[in-house]
């Protein structure tokens, strides 16, 4: 196991004891670091208030929800029209929009000058959105994805999942999606970052056979893709 690995393991296991909004902060903070960015912010829209546990400047995210910046955010909207994780930067929005150019500037100013975001897709529209940032440059950022985009795109997907499943109310799962004993095992295995061969060999079952389970598991939490499931899953409290 690398030691991004194991940091990412220890990061899985603090999820499992966190409890409230500021044990949630602390450790996406401590992997934050780990991963070499400055600040973290997870961000959820819905209909009523947008929900934010972040390690960004208290004075900015007050300014930045003072000012309704979140309706103009060039991340955010990408983030709502997208899947695949991105890195971002002021300077790659292409603009004459005043008011933009003043969003950049600030963030700028508060240490927040480039950045990766996992965007995350709810059920019924939601979407929410898991960012690290950094005040290094778009280069060294850009680097920092290419070496670690799987483990930001599992720790935004964990990240979600276990604030979803603690800090929202509780809900079960439809009639007739409980997943079986044989999907859950293999779902638990693939959120773990094993493959498909890989489980094969652990559950002792052909590759064909994971990939039917995964793929019954999928439909019947209405999930568009294999990390979407594990994230309804666990939201849904089919995986603990």
């Amino acid at each position: 196991m690398t030691p991004i690995e194991y940091s990412f393991q220890g990061f899985v296991d603090e999820l499992e004891t966190a409890s409230d909004q500021a044990s949630f902060e602390r450790v996406a903070a401590r992997m934050t670091r780990r991963l070499g960015f400055e600040s973290f912010a997870y961000l959820r829209l819905t209909a009523d208030d947008p929900t934010l546990i972040s390690s960004y400047p208290k004075s900015w995210t007050e300014r930045y929800f003072g000012l309704k910046y979140q309706k103009i955010d060039p991340v955010v909207r990408r983030a709502a029209a997208e899947q695949d994780v991105f890195a971002w930067d002021g300077r790659s929005i292409q603009t004459d929009d005043r008011k933009l150019k003043r969003f950049f500037e600030e963030a700028t100013a508060f240490g927040i000058r480039s950045g990766v975001t996992v965007p995350i897709r709810s059920g019924f529209g939601r979407m929410a959105a898991f960012t690290v940032a950094t005040t290094e440059t778009i280069d060294d950022t850009e680097r920092l994805v290419s070496e670690r985009v799987e483990i930001l795109r599992l720790a935004g997907l964990y990240f979600h999942a276990h604030v979803s499943a603690r800090l929202e109310p509780h809900e079960s799962a439809a009639e007739g999606a409980i997943l079986t004993q044989r999907e859950r095992q293999c779902l638990s295995w693939v959120a773990r970052g094993k493959t498909i061969a890989d489980v094969a060999v652990l559950v002792q079952i052909s590759p064909r056979t994971v990939a039917f389970h995964l793929e019954n598991a999928r439909r019947k939490l209405n999930a568009g893709s294999i990390a979407q499931c594990v994230l309804e899953a666990f939201r849904l409290r089919e995986l603990s």
